[in-house]
């Protein structure tokens, strides 16, 4: 095993961090393809719980995208219990490939037969939309409702641009820090600090989210994220059909989440004409504008995670019936 595949095997030291609430209580280590994935829980044990919500993250983030959201479920909806996976490739889930969303529906199936449950209410943040849905679509006797948050929409391809040279793109962009060795973990949580959507945003979970990201000695910090991971995810937004209209085949509720603003604090990931495609051919769906929120707020700050914990208890009440 390489010295970064063991720091990997090893996760991040967040024995330092702030102790703000933290809402993961307990860890469970799944079983999966080429090892174990990292799966927080919060609330009561699965099998006591009135409901359980499997919560899927971004594709470079890790399960403490939804602290927030979890701390939000702990004081109004107790009883619901939460389990958030770490990918493959990020967190603590130090898993080979093969990666993309195939194994991550192999993965995410592996996590609710773990648990013992049958059915869940499934929440996904930006990339984990995607793989919400089609989990959704594909098992729909596991998933009693669908909760996206900025994410998850069918999205065409520009008629005019070239897909591969998209792909390029936006693979250097999304992979351009796990490539970056940085002096200490300061510095990388630095790079956090000065991200345009978190501008004047700062709180305990941000700051925990960011040193979870991290591991190494002082002088050969990295991120652990995989670039590989990353690529191939990316890949099958792209040019995977069952991917990109996953949520097109969904029959479950369906619940969506947008932010005002996008990843930059700049123009919105689900933009007003995709967002009206949808509910055109979703009457059923509910959908909520979070007003003052921008993709990464919308799940740290602000009023984003308890408009999400909010969404969760909604979805929740068939499944309580």
């Amino acid at each position: 095993m390489s010295p970064v595949d063991e720091a990997r095997e090893k996760g991040p030291d967040v024995s330092d961090q702030p102790s703000l609430s933290d809402p993961f209580h307990t860890y469970r280590r799944v079983e999966a393809r080429g090892g174990a994935l990292c799966v927080a829980q919060a609330g009561p044990e699965p099998k006591e719980a009135d409901a359980v919500v499997l919560a899927v993250h971004g594709i470079t983030s890790s399960h403490m995208a939804f602290r927030a959201t979890a701390r939000e479920l702990g004081t109004a909806a107790p009883g619901l219990c939460l389990l958030a996976p770490d990918l493959r490739g990020r967190g603590r889930s130090a898993l080979p490939g093969p990666y993309g969303f195939a194994r991550h529906m192999a993965d995410l199936l592996a996590v609710l037969d773990d648990a013992g449950v049958e059915r869940v209410i499934v929440a996904g943040h930006s990339m984990g939309g995607y793989a919400a849905a089609r989990l959704a679509a594909e098992h729909p006797d596991r998933i009693a409702a669908l909760v996206l948050v900025d994410g998850g929409l069918d999205i065409p391809l520009p008629p005019d641009d070239d897909p591969a040279e998209l792909l390029r793109v936006g693979i250097k962009q999304a992979t351009a820090r796990l490539k970056i060795t940085f002096e200490s973990v300061d510095e990388y949580v630095e790079l956090w600090r000065n991200h345009p959507a978190l501008l004047g945003q700062w709180n305990g979970d941000v700051d925990a989210y960011a040193h979870y990201d991290v591991t190494g000695e002082p002088g050969n910090v990295w991120c652990v994220v995989s670039s590989a991971a990353v690529a191939a995810d990316l890949t099958d937004m792209t040019y995977d059909e069952p991917t990109r209209t996953a949520v097109n085949r969904v029959s479950a509720p369906v619940r969506l989440l947008r932010a005002q603003r996008g990843l930059f604090d700049d123009d919105p990931v689900l933009a007003d004409p995709i967002v009206d495609a949808f509910v055109a051919t979703h009457p059923d769906a509910s959908v909520e504008m979070v007003e003052g929120t921008n993709h990464y707020t919308l799940i740290f700050a602000a009023s984003g995670p308890e408009r999400i914990a909010a969404a969760i208890i909604e979805a929740s009440v068939p499944v309580l019936q």
